[in-house]
């Protein structure tokens, strides 16, 4: 619930408190001497779902960004009235938590405030998911993300856009411009430095841990993160929940992607780099097409019809310009998911070849102990072109030309032609 204090001017007392009255709104009025125009002062309580409504009758009597009004939260209201208004706006389907827009552009803005701050924050963020991915640590990754402060500027731009402030939306841009540039250059001076400064193990590859490789082929799954992501974000603004644990969520689609691009860049490693930096930026374009969406939806309007007009045009635009954005770039996700897939199944299908082959009587107890295919450079899906398949065998002499007979197995199978190694791991069995 919230606190409403106006300071009323001269000759619209009585309006206000027609309306508050019309509204079964319990107030208090207190004289105002200052001598600059002003009559009184009006405070009384509301539910947070009838503040938008009440100030924009306020608005259509002549009290508007000129006056003074000041919204405060407050704790508990003790009163039958108050109860009543409560459950009428309940009745009427009126949402109980959306706050007024007002409020909406203080809380944006409180949360791009200090430069000083998300500077900070975000380095030692990138530096710690850095650290993170390197160690294989998903504990140190999700450390990460709790410090991150990247959930204000997303937000800031969509409501900058939708109640017309092009200050808070150019604000909002800015600082996720240079966010997401700062992790990516932090992590990527902090990886080159542990790499030349010998405090990784010499020979490290990054694409062989986990942590890492998660990021390098990002498929169309990752939407429903970021999308999920601005949602959450954007609705925990409006209904003035604590913003910090939807925060994590938006971190999450953004702080290891962005160390993971760092790391490719430290180590020279353009496959990485450049998948992780479609990741990163598939999410920041969902999180704010999402964010701006479920605003939009909500309803928050700038005041006048000519404001109106010109925030709506501004918002499809600019959604226009996301949805076309998040397209392109899930259109390369899409094809990294069919690769995946695609590499999923011919490998299973090729296990299942070679398994099919050594069922046979001739090769004895010979068994497929490990299988990795190689793929082909190009366009997705990627053929398989090389398979190895290490045997192991008590009596391994007995297998020759066991190559050929497996490459002909996956054709038949598969339809492909791949070259195939057998390696043979001599095996004994006691007694």
């Amino acid at each position: 619930m919230r606190l409403v204090e106006i300071l009323v001017p001269t000759g619209k007392k009585q309006a206000v408190l027609d309306i508050l009255e019309d509204e079964k709104i319990d107030y208090v009025v207190t004289p105002e001497s200052s001598n600059r125009g002003f009559a009184a002062v009006v405070t009384f309580p509301l539910p947070i779902g009838a503040v938008e409504e009440v100030i924009e009758e306020l608005r259509e009597i002549g009290i508007d960004e000129n006056t003074y009004t000041v919204i405060v939260e407050t704790e508990t209201v003790i009163s039958r009235r108050f109860d009543r208004l409560e459950e009428r706006y309940a009745v009427e389907g009126e949402s109980d938590e959306t706050i007024a827009r007002e409020e909406l552009q203080t809380k944006a803005k409180k949360l791009t405030s200090s430069n000083t701050t998300y500077v900070l924050m975000t380095v030692v963020s990138a530096v710690i998911a850095t650290a993170g991915l390197l160690l294989n640590s998903a504990a140190t990754v999700v450390g990460s993300m709790v410090i991150a402060p990247l959930i204000g500027p997303a937000m800031a731009a969509s409501v900058g856009t939708v109640v017309d402030d092009e200050e808070l939306f150019r604000r909002g841009i800015k600082l996720q411009l240079l966010g997401v540039g700062l992790a990516i250059a932090s992590a990527a001076i902090f990886a080159t430095a542990l790499r030349f400064g010998n405090l990784v193990p010499p020979g490290l590859d990054p694409l062989s841990i986990p942590q890492v490789e998660e990021r390098l082929a990002p498929n169309v799954l990752v939407l429903a993160v970021a999308l999920g992501a601005g949602i959450a974000g954007i609705v925990s603004l409006t209904t003035g929940v604590s913003t910090a644990l939807v925060g994590v969520m938006i971190a999450v689609a953004l702080i290891p992607p962005a160390a993971a691009v760092g790391i490719g860049i430290a180590y020279g490693l353009t496959t990485l780099a450049v998948g992780a930096f479609i990741f990163v930026s598939v999410n920041v374009l969902s999180i704010n097409l999402a964010a701006l969406v479920v605003l939009w939806y909500s309803g928050y309007r700038p005041v006048g019809w000519f404001r109106a007009e010109s925030a709506r045009s501004t918002t499809l635009k600019r959604i226009a310009v996301l949805a076309i954005g998040v397209l392109v770039l899930t259109a390369v996700l899409g094809g990294v998911s069919y690769d995946t897939y695609s590499g999923a199944v011919d490998e299973q299908e090729i296990r299942s070849a070679i398994d099919a082959e050594l069922d046979e009587p001739t090769y004895g107890d010979a068994a497929a102990v490990e299988v990795s295919v190689q793929r082909m450079d190009g366009a997705y899906p990627r053929k398989p072109k090389a398979v190895t398949v290490t045997v192991a065998s008590s009596d391994p002499e007995e297998e020759s030309g066991l190559a050929d007979a497996f490459a002909e197995r996956i054709h038949e199978r598969t339809g492909h032609s791949v070259q195939v190694e057998v390696r043979y791991l001599r095996t004994e069995h006691s007694g």
